[in-house]
């Protein structure tokens, strides 16, 4: 998507796919990873999940991407945490408790930058992107992760039914961007209880554990 549309989204606080709980997919197979306690999970367009501040509850270190600099605030702001800001050469950056966000452009962001990266959870990057950018993502994830082991959430519905975002990815497609560097777990494989916006949608959720 233009980056216009999401920082619009953002500034109108048209924000639905915002979550305001915990993740269930996250919180029920989370421990599938398998991360130790100091581990660093990457969270690519986090927005203000709370998801972040429950994997940071469990030692987990993290570090996200957002295009909106607005969330980032929020986030800090509803947990009450005034967060330090600097900036790198192509991001503002925020940090506070073992929590470190970059506001900008995912695709400026270098493995240098965010650091070791033990996993990858994605529940709201890929299915955000049209078809058309989804490719570049996944290769560009793999480069500043070095092929990180990742916990994935996609939908699938009829796409004449609604537009996205979120859009509809199909498993298969995860496979193609994917497939030389994982192994492929499947945890979930179920209809979203509640569809999105009317529209029935069925829901996979992935752990991607890199190739031996």
């Amino acid at each position: 998507m233009e980056k216009a549309f999401w920082m619009e989204r953002w500034e109108t606080n048209r924000i639905a796919f915002h979550e305001g709980e915990v993740n269930a997919y996250l919180a029920a197979h989370f421990s599938g990873l398998q991360l130790a306690e100091g581990s660093t999970v990457f969270v690519p367009l986090c927005g203000k999940t709370v998801d972040m501040a429950w994997l940071r509850s469990r030692g987990i270190k993290v570090v996200g991407a957002e295009l909106s600099e607005r969330a980032v605030q929020d986030f800090f702001h509803e947990l009450g945490i005034s967060p330090s800001v600097s900036n790198s050469s192509t991001h503002r950056v925020y940090q506070a408790d073992g929590i470190t966000l970059y506001v900008g452009d995912i695709f400026e962001l270098d493995a240098e930058q965010i650091g070791h990266v033990d996993a990858v959870y994605d529940r709201a990057a890929l299915v955000a992107l049209p078809f058309e950018m989804r490719e570049r993502y996944a290769k560009h994830l793999l480069a500043i992760t070095n092929h990180a082991k990742q916990f994935v959430v996609l939908y699938q519905y009829d796409e004449n039914l609604m537009q996205g975002p979120p859009f509809s990815v199909p498993n298969e497609e995860l496979k193609d961007w994917y497939g030389p560097h994982y192994q492929f777990e499947l945890k979930v494989s179920a209809p979203l209880p509640e569809g999105i916006r009317g529209t029935p949608v069925f829901s996979s959720v992935w752990q991607l554990n890199p190739a031996v």
